[in-house]
């Protein structure tokens, strides 16, 4: 709608994961070095958590492209408590058909996989996403996937990604086994107040258009509302420009934040993002 009002090539604060956009924070920076180090180091179990829109899944897509050739990896992305066993959406994952096996022989077959990969230079890396939903039966599962490992020899590794309640759910006695095998783990906080306005500039700059487009002040409020999480920053910020576009401005201020937030919050039920300026806005000629 608005990209080539502003000179974008894609939008900027899309809301998929755009491993592209991701902004090399801090904690973002020492997360992705502590999973590469966890390859490196050959840890059995590491853990990232991180509140719900903090760039986990981001910052995972990321980690994942830098992989060398000699680890298979193994993503599973939709979990559940649900979950009546892992085994099958393990070999799912590793693009085994899980077939009509029974649980005891879909272990072994994993086993056998990961013997086999082994054997030819290649560990395999399991990423679990959201796993904070696994029941503690089935993260039991996961631990005793991993007795395939030896003192000198890993042949599996596990990734965790999860929200904070992960944390809290290694903190049950009947999963201390567990815990103890988590050797690396990091949590990702919210984006300090220099680092979000950082952030703004490197997605705008990224999608092709000018990084000043929004004024200082209108980062400091937009950083305020979002608190920090850059979810909620890719969302105030994409109104925002939807906003600027209808008034035909090129950058953003603070007042319009504000009303992008007075609108949001005085919103009831509408199918329109906006209230008293919808009509404004689709009469408005669309830039060709």
């Amino acid at each position: 709608m608005y990209e080539q009002f502003f000179g974008f090539r894609i939008k900027p604060f899309a809301m998929n994961p755009d491993p592209a956009f991701l902004y090399p924070s801090s904690q973002h920076e020492i997360a992705a070095a502590m999973l590469e180090y966890a390859i490196e180091a050959q840890a059995a179990f590491c853990m990232l958590t991180g509140d719900i829109g903090s760039g986990k899944t981001t910052l995972l897509r990321h980690f994942l492209r830098k992989l060398g050739d000699d680890v298979s990896v193994g993503l599973i992305s939709n979990t559940h408590e649900q979950f009546r066993s892992i085994h099958p959406w393990v070999l799912s994952s590793l693009g085994i058909a899980p077939g009509a096996y029974s649980d005891v022989q879909q272990y072994e077959v994993l086993v056998d996989y990961f013997i086999r990969e082994y054997a030819k230079g290649r560990r395999t890396l399991l990423v679990v996403d959201e796993a904070h939903n696994l029941a503690p039966t089935i993260l039991e599962e996961l631990r005793l996937l991993s007795n395939v490992n030896s003192e000198q020899d890993i042949a599996l590794q596990v990734l965790l990604v999860g929200q904070p309640e992960l944390r809290q759910k290694l903190q049950r006695p009947e999963l201390e086994q567990f815990a103890q095998r988590v050797t690396i783990d990091f949590h990702l906080g919210p984006l300090e107040v220099a680092d979000a306005h950082a952030y703004v500039r490197h997605r705008l700059g990224v999608a092709g258009g000018s990084p000043m487009i929004f004024q200082p002040k209108a980062i400091d409020i937009v950083h305020a509302r979002a608190r920090g999480v850059p979810r909620l920053i890719n969302q105030l910020c994409d109104m925002a420009l939807v906003y600027a576009f209808a008034e035909g401005s090129q950058t953003v201020s603070a007042k319009m934040i504000r009303l992008v937030v007075q609108d949001r919050a005085s919103r009831s039920g509408e199918s329109t993002p906006f209230t008293r300026r919808s009509k404004r806005f689709l009469a408005r000629p669309r830039a060709d």
